[in-house]
Formats: structure tokens, sequence, C-alpha cells
């Protein structure tokens, strides 16, 4: 990054963050949530208390690194998170946010994503970089120099813009650009207030709903508006980049946001979704859907067979962002949960066992053991019929992102009777 993108990120580190808050919060989301990227990366099978290195690159203040390190360090294990970040504000939140959780396996380093392999070298299990090469002069040369930091079975979380969800934000920052000149940046954010308070309502940014970080601070509204660079991936520009990087996608998230069938019930144009290929349906569902201000990916060299699925009654479910009992009682009167994408909502049908099983997600039981108590209550209930039970509710909650799927490390698929 140049000059004026350090310079920003000195004088406003973002996200905002306040160090005294971890006592009260650890902020979670996608990517990087362990039984998440777990499911998506390592088939459900990584033990975490195995060695494993973690580099975030561009560390912010801190949000990725924390929730990685504390999520490792509960696990017990051997692990080591490396926050990288051009920003010694952001470094000096994040390290205090680090110290306020007591968390050691946290090393940060100050510099340029693009010096990596003399800062920090890897190899690394899994690289998080969300946010971070859309504001590179050069992405698809940030995006191999962190392939070329991967281990052998690795992957990656990363977060870019989304093109058309971000609509009416590049004219508008044309517009402050051509206002503000080289103005310091409080005198910027104080044209862009004013900007925005005389903005017409016909203005696109002012009708596009999903555009509101600037509303929270001045750092957000700096990042969103004022940015010294930055650009957006439609779905076809983000896989070319990747395909230049030797990488593929093993998920998007969430996965039914990127199926053109989520938004379209009709049979016969269902029909003509169905004979695209899975790259073409995920394009085709980002013009439908028109909401998309991200892209969260996970991606490997080796994309194939990474996803965790469901394999017999040692798969173990979990809720990674939500209380199993409380879904089981939403879903109880429809056998259904209804899903809000960016204000769009989705209703997912449930299969009949789905509020039982549901109930007994704690993360720690198998499905075997579900299973096994429920047909203490109905003995009549068979492998086989819980089972497609079980396929149906994985097939829709993982879908979501609602489900992940752990799997025993070297098992195989067992069937345990009838």
């Amino acid at each position: 990054m140049t000059d004026p993108v350090r310079a920003q990120y000195e004088a406003y580190p973002y996200p905002t963050r306040d160090p005294r808050k971890e006592a009260r919060r650890l902020v979670v989301g996608s990517p990087g949530q362990l039984d998440e990227l777990n499911h998506c990366l390592f088939a459900g099978r990584r033990d975490f208390t195995a060695p494993f290195r973690v580099l975030v690159a561009g560390g912010g203040t801190g949000d990725a690194a924390i929730m990685l390190a504390q999520q490792l360090a509960e696990r017990g294990g051997d692990s080591e998170v490396v926050w990288l970040d051009l920003s010694e504000a952001a470094r000096a939140i994040a390290e205090a946010r680090a110290e306020a959780r007591a968390l050691t396996n946290i090393r940060f380093v100050t510099g340029d994503l693009l010096a990596l392999p003399d800062l920090a070298p890897g190899p690394y299990d899994y690289i998080d970089c969300c946010g971070v090469l859309h504001h590179l002069a050069e992405p698809a040369q940030g995006l191999a120099v962190l392939a070329a930091a991967l281990a052998a079975g690795g992957g990656m979380g990363l977060m870019l813009y989304g093109r058309y969800g971000r609509t009416g934000l590049y004219p508008l920052q044309g517009v402050l650009r051509t206002l503000a000149g080289e103005a310091p940046l409080p005198e910027r954010i104080t044209l862009a207030r004013g900007l925005l308070e005389a903005l017409p309502r016909t203005n696109w940014f002012r009708r596009n709903p999903f555009l509101g970080d600037h509303k929270r601070s001045d750092a957000e509204l700096v990042d969103l508006l004022l940015h010294a660079r930055d650009r957006a991936y439609s779905v076809s520009e983000l896989l070319a980049l990747l395909d230049g990087a030797g990488l593929g996608v093993t998920r998007f998230l969430e996965p039914l946001r990127y199926e053109p069938r989520s938004y379209v019930k009709d049979p016969k144009l269902a029909g003509r979704f169905e004979s695209l290929d899975q790259r073409e349906r995920a394009a085709v569902a980002e013009v439908l859907a028109g909401n998309m201000k991200t892209h969260v990916v996970y991606v490997a060299r080796d994309a194939g067979e990474r996803l965790a699925r469901f394999e017999g009654p040692d798969t173990r479910p979990i809720l990674p962002f939500h209380d199993g009992r409380q879904l089981a009682e939403t879903a109880r009167d429809k056998l259904s949960l209804t899903v809000e994408f960016e204000g769009l909502p989705i209703t997912l049908p449930l299969p009949r066992l789905a509020p039982a099983i549901l109930a007994r997600i704690d993360g720690r039981t198998t499905f075997g053991a579900i299973h096994a108590a429920l047909a203490q209550a109905d003995s009549r209930l068979t492998w086989g019929r819980f089972a497609a039970d079980v396929e149906a509710l994985t097939e829709a909650l993982i879908g979501a992102n609602v489900m992940a799927l752990a799997n025993p490390p070297g098992a195989t698929e067992e069937t345990p009777g009838p």
C-alpha cells in the first residue's frame, strides 16, 4: 500500500474498537470462526489441539486475530496467530485487546503485506484476509504472495467488496475527491457529512439500504467514502482473480445467496438455472439479489473434497452462531426457518425431525447420540429414517451458514443398521 493508505489508518484505525469491551464480548464472524473454517477447508476433520499456524493479513484493530487466538487458546493446542498490518495505531488497539484477554498466542508484525516473505514467512495452515486485497494497487500480486505462504493442505478465508451491493458508492467517492482535493482528512470528513445531508432522495447512494457503515463513526466514514484506494468485484471478477493465483472456491458464504433458485421460484426458469455450471449460477445469483456488498469465500489450491458432509453417527453438528433450543422453538410450528440476507428473507423448509434434532445440538453431541436419544422415545425411528431427515436438515442449514459439521480424523462413512 502507498503512504496515503497508511496515513489513513494511522489517523483513523479501523474498525473502531474499545479494548475495555473485551471483558463483555468476543467479536465473532465469518470467515475465521474455527468450526466454520474446519467445515469449509478441512472436511470437518481438523484437530485444533494439534499445532495450527494462522496469518491475519491486514489485521486492523484486531477482530479476526482476537477471535482466532481466543478460540485456539480455548482448544488448548499449540497455535500461533500472526497479526500483520501497516498501521501502528491499529496495532496498539489490537495489542490492548489481546492483553485484556491475556492472550499469549498472537505475534504482532507491522509492515506491508507484499513484504510477507521477509516479515513473517509461511507456511500457514490458515490465512485470513478480509477487506485488504481490494485496497492494494495490484490485488493479484497481494493474493499471489498469500497463496505462496499457504501450507500444503491449508486454505484461506477472504472478504472482498461486492460490485452490485455497493451501487452508488463510487460516483459519490469521485464527487468527494473533486470537491475536497488534497484537504486534510478531518476537513474532508466534515465535507462528506455535509454532502450526505444534502443528497437528493434520488441519489443512488442514498437509495442503497445496504451501505450504512459511515453512520457509526469517523473511521467507518473514512473507510467507506474517503478511502485512498478501493475497488469492488463481481463474482466473475473475483473468480478470475482467484484463478490467477491458482486458487479455487471451496465455499461462498452464505451458499444459498449464490444460488439463483433462492430468488426465482418459477419452475421453467429454475430449469434454465440448472443448466448453468456453479460459477455461472453464482454470477447470475449476484445480479438477481443485487444486495451483496461483500463476498466472503473460503479458498484453497486444491478446492475439491474440502467440505465436510454428514458421514454417519460420528458426525457432529455445530451451530457456530446460534442456539439450538431457540432454533428448535422457532422451527416447531411451521417446520421452517426464515433467514434474512441484507434485508432479503429466504424461508427454509425443514424435515419433520428438525425441531427435535436442533434442540439437542450443543456442539459436542454426535448425530449417533441424538438418534439414540430420540429412538428411546420412539422405537420405530430407524437410523435410515433419522438419517434422511438429517440429510435434509444439513442441506438447508449449511446453505444458510447456520450449521457446520465436524468429523473424526480418519473417519469413514458408516451406517449403524437399518
